[in-house]
């Protein structure tokens, strides 16, 4: 029997059974399943399957697979059931980031009653980018790759050389375009007029036109733009339709709302994205130059509460712009230490710990977090057991730092770890892989030293 359908077997009989699965979903990492009956789930039999990295209570009841593995799995799964698939967002539930809840447990899903404003807003903007993860993810390596064969002395002119920077530089090209798809999505409009509207901001027409003495600029606004402009044209498009006649409804409330909305972005919300982005990116930039290895250690040491929300996602449109603006962006190598921080604690726990089930967990999810997916080793190893978590922010803190402090910068956006060294620049790769090297290092003697007993490792 294959590894996924012996995980689709044990994991439903533990759920109660094929007829006690209402609704099933999956996302990057996790096995997504509603039961009809939550009485006849038996959690902990679940978490002691070959294979299960660690379970999440929220809404759904969240079973962690890890990437690949769980796609498959929910084929499985939905095969035995009859129930088709739903594919979700890694972030539909936040989970509590409080300091007793990251110590005592994953389970904690924050109700939306408690939710701020602000963690409402960052929510809206990583359901806008998650999904274009895979695509931003494999368009950035590639395009990383390609630099270094550049500047490894490759010949710019060259057909491979060429056809990978297409490959590689495509995407980011035209990502208005899918974001605004994506954000009409996700305020309730028609995917095709968001998609329309991000061709407004992107559009290298905009040079040809002047208001107020001056030439438009393509690509002012950035993602910001694009954002502002999808949502009005969703926003309008339902007001519009709810007063339009429905014979009629097919052909005027599209055209009226993208016309509207193509007016207001050439007057309004091109000037405004722009101004957001040089606030956002300047803002940032001073930060990094005044707080320099302090900036660098506080942003990389509070990074994985924001990665638990899932919050992290909404940090994307910042990354764009940093590269838009000055080309490159010191930001994500900062960041990218938080994943590796909570590498060298899981090290440390696997070389400690006797927990037969425990090492299990931490093999299986050590060679996708040094690759750049941590969530296995999250809701897995460090959160469950709470002070490892803390002390996997102390080894990022002092990775962060040491990034900040050599200014290392990326090209473009991918997925942190090991693969990022692809995409900072050429002649900076050595000194970032020092950065991960001493967050691997330090995560590991923080862990070591005061962040492990074995009592803790009881009820995992």
């Amino acid at each position: 029997m294959r590894k996924e359908e012996r995980l689709a077997k044990e994991i439903t009989e533990q759920l109660g059974g094929t007829g006690n699965i209402a609704e099933l979903a999956s996302c990057m990492t996790r096995l997504r399943v509603k039961p009809v009956d939550e009485s006849k789930v038996n959690l902990n039999s679940i978490k002691d399957i070959d294979g299960v990295m660690g379970v999440v209570e929220a809404e759904t009841l969240q079973i962690i697979l890890g990437p690949g593995i769980v796609t498959k799995v929910a084929d499985e799964v939905s095969k035995m059931t009859g129930k088709n698939v739903s594919s979700v967002d890694d972030d539909d539930e936040e989970i509590d980031t409080s300091l007793e809840g990251l110590a005592a447990r994953t389970k904690a899903g924050l109700n939306e009653k408690n939710a701020t404003p602000f963690k409402l807003f960052l929510r809206k903007i990583a359901s806008i980018f998650i999904p274009l993860i895979p695509a931003i993810v494999a368009s950035g390596l590639i395009a990383g790759i390609n630099n270094v064969i550049i500047k490894s002395g490759g010949d710019p002119e060259s057909t491979l050389v060429q056809m990978l920077d297409l490959i590689g530089w495509g995407l980011f090209g035209y990502l208005g375009v899918f974001v605004g798809i994506n954000t009409a999505k996700e305020f309730g409009g028609s995917p095709a007029l968001g998609g329309a509207a991000g061709i407004l901001l992107i559009n290298p027409g905009l040079a040809n036109i002047t208001l107020f003495g001056e030439a438009l600029v393509p690509g002012r606004g950035g993602l910001i733009g694009v954002m502002l402009a999808a949502a009005l044209v969703a926003f309008l498009e339902k007001r519009i339709r709810k007063v339009v006649p429905s014979a009629i409804d097919i052909i005027v409330t599209p055209t009226l709302a993208l016309l509207i909305t193509g007016f207001a972005t050439f007057f309004v919300l091109q000037p405004v994205g722009g101004f957001l982005s040089d606030i956002i990116t300047k803002g940032l930039l001073g930060i990094l130059d005044v707080g320099g290895i302090l900036a660098g250690l506080v942003l990389a040491g509070t990074f994985l509460p924001l990665v638990v929300t899932g919050l992290h996602q909404g940090l994307t449109p910042v990354h764009m712009e940093l590269i838009n603006t000055i080309g490159d962006d010191p930001l994500l190598p900062i960041l990218a230490m938080g994943g590796a921080g909570q590498v060298g604690a899981a090290f440390a726990i696997y070389f400690k710990t006797k927990n037969a089930r425990l090492k299990k967990v931490i093999k299986g999810g050590l060679p996708v977090g040094m690759l750049g997916i941590g969530e296995p080793l999250i809701f897995g190893v460090t959160l469950p057991l709470g002070r490892p978590f803390l002390t996997a922010c102390l080894g990022a803190a002092v990775g962060g730092a040491f990034q900040a402090f050599f200014k290392i910068a990326t090209v473009a956006i991918g997925v942190s770890g090991i693969p990022l060294a692809f995409l900072v620049h050429p002649n900076q790769v050595v000194m970032y892989l020092l950065g991960l090297l001493l967050a691997y290092i330090f995560g590991f003697l923080f862990t070591w030293m005061f962040g492990f007993k074995e009592e803790m490792a009881k009820n995992i």
